[in-house]
């Protein structure tokens, strides 16, 4: 199972298909092979339904990005079910 994470305040955002998982990989910028953050914000979350980013990743971070110019951290992690 892959749960997403708001990285500042550690709060679980839900949970990510392998399919939502590389559609975050494939789109966004990692720092590293092992990066597992991203930095979004409403101008990403444009981006991200462009590019074809599946609605269902799209619905689940809209909530949790806050309007205007800021956006938060968020990280992914592989966890046991």
């Amino acid at each position: 199972m892959i749960s997403l994470y708001n990285k500042d305040t550690g709060a679980r955002i839900g949970t990510l298909s392998e399919q939502q998982l590389q559609d975050l990989i494939d789109l966004l910028v990692e720092e590293s092979d092992v990066d597992q953050d991203y930095y979004i914000d409403a101008t990403t979350l444009d981006y991200l339904a462009e590019q074809g980013a599946d609605a269902a990743l799209l619905t689940m971070l809209r909530p949790h990005v806050p309007e205007g110019e800021e956006g938060i951290e968020i990280e992914w992690r592989e966890e046991s079910a």
